[in-house]
């Protein structure tokens, strides 16, 4: 079977946390539960790092204009996890060329990336900090089940990150207003500063 659904969900997820894809397809691969996740993702060093890392995403990403810090310098690294681990899974596979499955696992992280950053400027318009923990969690248990759900039933979760992806890119585009407000705001405050005091 075509690992393509596999890579397309790992893509979307990796748009959103890419530290939580590697950790959780290693500890798949690491246990057991599943053959096509690649060694290069089950070794302690990456495990290590990942967890690492997913634990200053996870403290990061809940707090209020810091996440769109973080987005803002992950804009290059979750489209190129995405890519990574797409390329990996499609060696581990063979069924679909490393290079075609690193610009599917790419393309699908950059606009979950997108995505998710522009709904984080839209919620950082509101003055309370409780949306973004809200958010931050229910898409950290939203990649882990997508993630858990393309282990056992590949197909299934490609449909879902699918919908998800549609759903958050037509979120995105009715909250512009409010995305356009967070970015005249965060200008008008870096142009602040830029002035010379009198």
């Amino acid at each position: 079977m075509s690992v393509l659904p596999l890579i397309f969900t790992a893509g979307w997820a990796s748009g959103i946390n890419a530290y939580a894809v590697v950790l959780l397809l290693g500890l798949f691969g690491r246990t057991g539960l599943s053959d096509e996740v690649p060694e290069a993702l089950q070794r302690t060093d990456v495990l290590i790092a990942a967890a690492v890392l997913f634990a200053i995403e996870a403290v990061a990403d809940k707090i209020p204009f810091l996440d769109s810090f973080w987005d803002s310098v992950h804009t290059v690294v979750r489209p190129a996890a995405g890519a990574v681990v797409a390329g990996l899974l499609a060696d581990q596979d063979g069924s679909i060329s490393q290079l075609a499955a690193g610009a599917v696992g790419g393309t699908t992280a950059l606009v979950s990336h997108l995505v998710k950053a522009g709904t984080r400027m839209a919620i950082n318009t509101s003055p309370e900090p409780a949306s973004n923990i809200v958010m931050s969690t229910a898409e950290d248990v939203t990649v882990a089940g997508v993630i858990t759900l393309a282990i056992f039933y590949p197909v299934a979760a490609a449909i879902c990150a699918a919908v998800l992806l549609v759903i958050g890119v037509v979120l995105v585009v009715f909250l512009a207003t409010r995305i356009r407000r967070y970015l005249r705001r965060r200008r008008a405050r870096r142009e602040g500063r830029e002035q010379p005091a009198v």
